[in-house]
């Protein structure tokens, strides 16, 4: 993967530069985007829960199709840098693709400045083993299962 990307590219190219691996290596592998959550009509605020895609494998916070999901989740997020603007504010405020997008830094436990794919995990950034399938639970029941995490 490194091989096709240019050094410290997240700190000099402006996000709709980046090449498709860039873009993707901007993925820290929390898992967060793929919880389900609760946004409120009347605030604007948002909820994370617990509870996460059916394609979410909630040990590796990967999807399990990511190539095909839509196939699968039709109203799963197509992140670009023009859909980034609208969705942003509900990301994960540990996201690189939401803290480059408002001009931050990414947090140094990122993968792409340890050089170490689990650094997310290994730091407790991650979802791993808190997640429950959204099969397993009613819509109604979602309000028992908010996090902590705030977008």
């Amino acid at each position: 993967m490194t091989d096709k990307l240019r050094p410290r590219f997240w700190e000099t190219i402006p996000l709709s530069k980046l090449t498709a691996p860039e873009w993707e290596a901007l993925c820290d592998g929390c898992g967060k985007c793929c919880l389900n959550k609760i946004e409120y009509e009347d605030t604007g605020e948002v909820d994370y829960t617990r509870i996460a895609c059916r394609l979410l494998d909630g040990e590796t916070c990967r999807c399990t199709q990511y190539p095909i999901r839509h196939q699968f989740v039709p109203d799963c997020v197509r992140l670009t840098p023009k859909t980034l603007p609208k969705i942003a504010y509900w990301m994960p405020r540990t996201c690189a693709y939401r803290l480059l997008y408002e001009g931050q830094p990414i947090p140094d436990w990122h993968p792409l400045n340890t050089g170490d794919p689990d650094s997310t995990h290994k730091t407790g950034n991650s979802v791993r083993g808190i997640t429950v399938p959204e099969f397993e639970v009613h819509e109604d029941d979602w309000d028992d299962y908010i996090i902590e995490e705030k977008p």
